[in-house]
């Protein structure tokens, strides 16, 4: 191997490490609430917070992160993330009450964000477009895909064997080895600098309302539609549609409206908060059947999910990009998620008496398949017409997506399967639970069929950033 080549591929492995890591602290405490719950005395309301804490930091502050990473340079923005991220992930280990713990995954949502906006942006510009490129997205692909399914085991496994706050100590060794390998790999960048223009109405503005849109969707998938969620909702639209006006006039914008009228970007994201909508969700949901119907304990069923992470492994990274290459990103992505419908399909039959073998094994390795091809097709669309000077809000622009459709699939989901559940009481608690399951499962197939709808509609068959430079490609689309 080249050196060149050889020294992208080792930065390439230090960033999606730390990229993981990141995504594994979204759901590998979920396993572990209830032995929080019972040790720092969280109220069933209060408990929330340890998951909801991390979200509304995370989403909220993506897009004023991927921006800042191009002002000050992205390897910048990175080491500062990730050593915030590592440092409160330490005191979330220490804590003894539940404010300390709250506070502290608030700040690691804070520093998950910084690290996490940049790291596509980085990648992008490191590798010219091409195969290369097209396999990379692949292995960043696998981090996102497979990151959340690989913290359900590693969750289950760290707090049954030692104890809740392990899963936030085992950040500690990986947050300073990818610090120490970051400086030592990873090449300085220099951005277009602070003198060139942030916008601070425009960072308050978009920062407040995606904390308010992830605070009120996940109000609502704890609590239900009641006012404490649709108040939030509405200051969000609010805020985010006065961040649309501020865009459109400001003289250094935050997000310039231009790449919303590129069809790669603005179709590929709309996609993305669709598609993450149903897997997310489905991962909620699937947890739920295994555990409640099913009867798996916490650890059997974080290893009940292994299947789905090492089938996108094997597509993410040795398919999807062969795909892509031989018919088209678009064509890949909506194959994948035809894939997908059809694993929804079968586990809206899942019933009460199921088998792990028969109704939720089969949907799992299809969910993987499906996930793993299209994943990094539309990943690579998205950022096909990423200028470098955009590349870290085009970034950030796509992080924010997956969270927000996250947050909209686990609500939306969550309140579809609890309503049926409460209107089936007489049928046998089990039933009951399944039938809300089985309404959600169809909810999720409802996303994913209107996510391959907006990709074979609106997205180009072929991007041409193939063929040209990104500069151009935007200048061209925008036209």
């Amino acid at each position: 191997m080249p050196e060149v080549a050889r020294s992208r591929a080792v930065a390439l492995g230090v960033l999606c490490a730390a990229s993981m890591m990141v995504v594994l602290d979204s759901s590998i405490v979920a396993v572990a609430l209830p032995s929080i719950q019972a040790e720092l005395g969280f109220s069933a309301a209060g408990l929330a917070w340890v998951v909801n804490a991390y979200l509304v930091a995370f989403g909220g502050l993506l897009l004023l992160s991927g921006r800042l990473g191009d002002l000050v340079g992205r390897r910048r923005v990175f080491l500062a993330g990730l050593a915030l991220f590592t440092v409160s992930s330490l005191a979330a280990g220490l804590a003894t009450n539940a404010g300390v713990l709250v506070a502290a995954r608030f700040a690691q949502g804070v520093g998950g964000a910084l690290a996490s906006a940049v790291v596509l942006g980085m990648i992008v510009t490191m590798y010219p477009p091409g195969p290369g490129r097209a396999r990379a997205i692949g292995v960043y692909s696998f981090t996102q895909a497979g990151g959340a399914s690989i913290g359900l085991i590693a969750g289950g496994a760290l707090t049954q064997a030692l104890n809740w706050h392990w899963t936030f100590y085992v950040n500690l060794p990986i947050g300073v080895a990818a610090l120490v390998l970051t400086l030592l790999v990873v090449e300085a960048d220099r951005g277009t600098g602070l003198r060139s223009g942030i916008d601070t109405l425009g960072a308050v503005l978009v920062t407040g309302g995606v904390m308010l849109l992830v605070f009120g969707i996940a109000g609502a998938g704890d609590h239900g539609w009641t006012a404490g969620t649709v108040l939030p909702l509405a200051a969000a639209v609010v805020l985010l549609a006065g961040f649309v006006l501020r865009q459109a006039r400001a003289r250094t914008p935050l997000l310039p409206l231009r790449l919303l009228r590129v069809r790669a970007v603005a179709g590929a994201n709309l996609t993305m908060v669709l598609m993450v909508a149903g897997f997310l969700g489905f991962q909620f949901v699937t947890a739920l059947y295994l555990q409640k119907v099913l009867g798996l304990d916490a650890l059997s069923t974080g290893i009940a999910f292994l299947p789905t992470p090492v089938v996108i492994a094997l597509c993410s990274l040795w398919l999807s990009d062969r795909l892509s290459a031989r018919f088209s990103p678009r064509a890949v992505l909506v194959a994948g998620l035809v894939v997908v419908i059809v694993a929804f399909g079968l586990l809206t039959q899942a019933p009460a008496s199921g088998s792990y073998f028969v109704h939720v094994l089969p949907s799992l390795v299809l969910m993987g398949a499906g996930a793993g091809t299209a994943i990094p097709a539309l990943i690579g669309l998205a950022m096909s017409a990423a200028s470098p000077t955009d590349s870290g809000v085009t970034s950030g622009l796509i992080s924010t997506t997956q969270q927000v459709g996250g947050a909209i699939g686990t609500a939306v989901l969550a309140t579809v399967a609890a309503s049926r559940t409460a209107g089936l009481a007489d049928v046998g608690a089990r039933e009951a639970l399944a039938s809300g399951y089985r309404l959600a499962y169809g909810f999720s197939a409802g996303f994913v069929v209107l996510a391959a709808v907006v990709a074979a509609a609106v997205l180009a068959r072929r991007p041409r950033a193939a063929q040209e430079s990104p500069e151009l490609c935007v200048a061209g689309q925008a036209r």
